[in-house]
C-alpha cells in the first residue's frame, strides 16, 4: 500500500483493539487457542488484542503461569496479543511480579467465574491487591455482579430465556459497581469495569469520572447490537453473564458511548464446545455463558451504532480509546508517523450476511451467524504485514507480544 488512493471509495483506518478476549490456552485449547483467536482477529479487522488470565490453565494467577501462558504463543500470532493477571483470593503476593512480567492489568470476578481455579474475591482481598495494584498504575478490570436473592424459576424453566435474565438482575452489576466505585476512591486505584449490561449504573459511572476518580468501563458489540426480547427460548447462543438486556436498557448503553460515560466496546469473546454451551439441550442453568464475536467487533458495532452516529466518532471507540486504556496510545490507536503499522480497510457501507463458514474461531457457534453486517473488511495490515486480504488469511504469524514497560 503506496498511498491512501489505493484502498478506493474504502476506509483506511488504525487496525481495531479489542482489549476483552478470552483465548484459553494453555489447557483448553479444545475450547479456543492462540492460533485460531488471533486469524479471527485478523479477518475481523482487528490487529491488537488483550488476553483474560481465567480460561487458561493453568490460570494466569503467578508470574510462573504467566510464563507458561507465554510459552504457548509460540509461532501462533497472528495478531498482536497482551495479556492480563488475575487477582484471586490469597493470591496478592503475586501481583508485583506478574505486573513487572509486564501484564497490563489484573482481572478480578466479584461473583464466580465459571472457572473454580479462578475464585471471586471478596472487599477483603481487594484491600489488599488494590494498593499493590496502585502503586503501579495499571488498571483493576472487575467482573461487577454480587450474588443477592432474586425471584427467578430458572431451575423449573432451564430454557426459557425470560427466566434466565431475572436470575441475574440489574442490581447485581449496580451494587458491584457502587462497591468498585468506593473502592476506587479509597485507593486511587485505576479501575476498569468490563461489559457493562445495565443502564441503570450508568449514572453512577458517570458520577464517579466527574468526581475525577481514576475510573473507565465499557460494554460489548452484543449488548448494543442484540435485545432480550429477540432472544428465543433454548438458544444457549446468547447467553452470557452479565444477560443481555432489553432493548430500552440497550439504547442507553449505546447513548452512553456517544456521551463518553462508556469509553470503548469489546467482544468479552469467550467461545466454547458445542457440548458445554448446551447446544443441543438448550439448557440455559447449565450452559457455558460467553458469546463467541471476537471476528464480528467491527461490524456488529457499526450495524448498531451506524444511524446514530458518525465514523469519525465510531472509530475511536474501537481504536484511539482502547490504546489510551491499555497505555498503548503513543504507538496505536491512530495513523500517524511513529505509530506502528497496524491498519484495516474496510467498507462500511457494505452489508454482508454472516455464515457459519466465514468464521475462523475455533468452534462455529455465534448468535451472529445469519445475522446481516454492515462493514467489510478487505484487508488488515499487522506491524506492516499484510495478513488479511481477498477473504483469506495470507501471511501468518505477523503478530507480537505486548507487555507493559
Amino acid at each position: 500500500m503506496n498511498d491512501a488512493e489505493d484502498v478506493g471509495d474504502n476506509i483506511l483506518m488504525p487496525g481495531v483493539i479489542d482489549v476483552h478476549v478470552h483465548i484459553n490456552e494453555p489447557g483448553r485449547t479444545d475450547w479456543e487457542g492462540f492460533d485460531t483467536a488471533t486469524q479471527a482477529a485478523a479477518a475481523g479487522g482487528v490487529t491488537t488484542i488483550v488476553d483474560m488470565p481465567l480460561n487458561s490453565s493453568p490460570v494466569t494467577t503467578s508470574k510462573k503461569a504467566f510464563d507458561e501462558k507465554l510459552a504457548a504463543t509460540k509461532n501462533k500470532l497472528n495478531v498482536n496479543v497482551g495479556f492480563y493477571g488475575g487477582s484471586i483470593p490469597g493470591n496478592a503476593n503475586e501481583l508485583e511480579g506478574l505486573i513487572k512480567a509486564g501484564v497490563l492489568g489484573i482481572k478480578c470476578f466479584l461473583t464466580h467465574s465459571g472457572i473454580d481455579e479462578f475464585p471471586n474475591v471478596t472487599e477483603k482481598d481487594l484491600d489488599e491487591a488494590m494498593p499493590i495494584i496502585a502503586k503501579y498504575n495499571i488498571p483493576l478490570l472487575a467482573h461487577c455482579e454480587i450474588d443477592e436473592p432474586c425471584q427467578t424459576e430458572l431451575s423449573k424453566y432451564p430454557t426459557s430465556y425470560h427466566e434466565y435474565l431475572l436470575s441475574r438482575p440489574r442490581c447485581w452489576e449496580d451494587d458491584a459497581i457502587a462497591l468498585m466505585i468506593k473502592l476506587c476512591r479509597n485507593y486511587n486505584c485505576p479501575v476498569h469495569i468490563v461489559h457493562v449490561s445495565s443502564a441503570e449504573a450508568l449514572p453512577l459511572i458517570e458520577a464517579a469520572k466527574k468526581e475525577g476518580l481514576p475510573f473507565t468501563a465499557e460494554t460489548c458489540a452484543h449488548y448494543i447490537y442484540f435485545n432480550a426480547e429477540a432472544i428465543p427460548d433454548a438458544s444457549c447462543i446468547y447467553k452470557c453473564a452479565p444477560p443481555i438486556r432489553e432493548k430500552e436498557n440497550n439504547e442507553q448503553l449505546k447513548a452512553a458511548l456517544a456521551t463518553g460515560v462508556l469509553d470503548f466496546i469489546t467482544t468479552d469473546h469467550s467461545p466454547a464446545p458445542a457440548s458445554i454451551k448446551e447446544i443441543e439441550t438448550g439448557n440455559l442453568q447449565k450452559a457455558w455463558g460467553g458469546i463467541a464475536g471476537l471476528q464480528f467487533l467491527l461490524p456488529a458495532s457499526w450495524t448498531a451504532l451506524r444511524e446514530n452516529m458518525a465514523l469519525e466518532k465510531f472509530i475511536p471507540l474501537l481504536t484511539e480509546h482502547p490504546a489510551k486504556f491499555i497505555k498503548l496510545d503513543e504507538r496505536k490507536g491512530k495513523i500517524a508517523v511513529g505509530y506502528d503499522a497496524d491498519l484495516l480497510v474496510w467498507d462500511p457501507g457494505e452489508k454482508r450476511e454472516i455464515i457459519a463458514d466465514d468464521i475462523l474461531f475455533r468452534h462455529k457457534i455465534s448468535p451472529y451467524i445469519g445475522e446481516e453486517l454492515f462493514g467489510t473488511v478487505q484487508q488488515a495490515i499487522v506491524n506492516g504485514i499484510t495478513v488479511w486480504q481477498d477473504n483469506n488469511i495470507v501471511n501468518k504469524n505477523a503478530g507480537s507480544i505486548i507487555r507493559k514497560t
